[in-house]
């Protein structure tokens, strides 16, 4: 299965947390339902292009979480998890997209009144087409 895991070497977030944060996300959408079966570490690894070690500590830290589960011989498998928990992450990872963009748009010079009327022409753009984005 390649799960569709983007990395950025730009991105100052270490590449073990790129690759937790985009699990959670696939897990928390429901794109990877509980039992799935993931990809074992040294194959995401090859297809990631990243360290084993690296892999592996991303599942340790999934696993610890609660987001998958490891059995021995069969592999390793989507939790189920509570629904509490898949809100947290979404609005978790909204909230990160938002301020990440308040943050650029701060960097530009931009003040909060200028980045809150570029939100909201976004989101009235959005309205407009019905509040599906770009595909």
């Amino acid at each position: 299965m390649k799960l569709p895991i983007q990395l950025s070497k730009e991105n100052p977030a270490p590449i073990y947390h790129q690759i937790e944060e985009q699990m959670k996300a696939l897990i928390a959408s429901g794109q990877l339902p509980a039992g799935t079966l993931l990809p074992s570490i040294r194959s995401l690894s090859k297809e990631l292009e990243v360290s084993v070690i690296t892999t592996r500590r991303a599942y340790q830290n999934l696993e610890y979480e609660g987001f998958i589960r490891t059995i021995q011989g069969k592999g390793t498998f989507v939790a189920e998890i509570d629904a509490s928990l898949k809100k947290e992450v979404k609005v978790s990872a909204v909230k990160q997209a938002i301020e990440k963009a308040v943050e650029t748009a701060i960097r530009h010079d931009y003040t909060l009144e200028e980045i809150e009327k570029m939100f909201l022409d976004v989101l009235n753009g959005l309205k407009a087409k019905g509040g599906k984005a770009d595909e």
